[in-house]
């Protein structure tokens, strides 16, 4: 089962763009963990505060496995660095996945 990470965090915008130019060596790390599939933080472009956060792993144990370790601590105290002011984040167990457009190439809502 994949477990997909989403979350929002709120930053000082002064600080945002130097939160996300210090993320690199975080995200190398939680990237080179077993069982992490994608993990990106992005920028919001009509909220100058926000930072969305996006990550896929192949399990709960590799989620388990990186929330325990340096890669997370890691994160946690450089974005910690950088004002927050909030942040929101949910985990989804993911039992069907589809590409979004069906093989006559239509975009599709329903699993098909």
């Amino acid at each position: 089962m994949t477990i997909v990470v989403a979350a929002v965090v709120d930053l000082d915008p002064a600080q945002r763009a130097a939160a996300l130019s210090g993320s690199k060596p975080h995200i190398d790390a939680a990237l080179a963990q077993p069982g992490c599939l994608a993990y990106s933080w992005c920028a919001d472009p009509h909220d100058p505060a926000r930072v969305h956060v996006f990550e896929e792993w192949t399990s709960t144990e590799a989620l388990a496995a990186h929330l325990a370790g340096p890669a997370y601590r890691g994160m946690l105290g450089h974005i910690q660095g950088h004002g927050i002011t909030s942040a929101v984040s949910h985990k989804y167990a993911v039992t069907a996945k589809q590409p979004v457009y069906d093989p006559e190439g239509r975009p599709r809502a329903d699993f098909f």
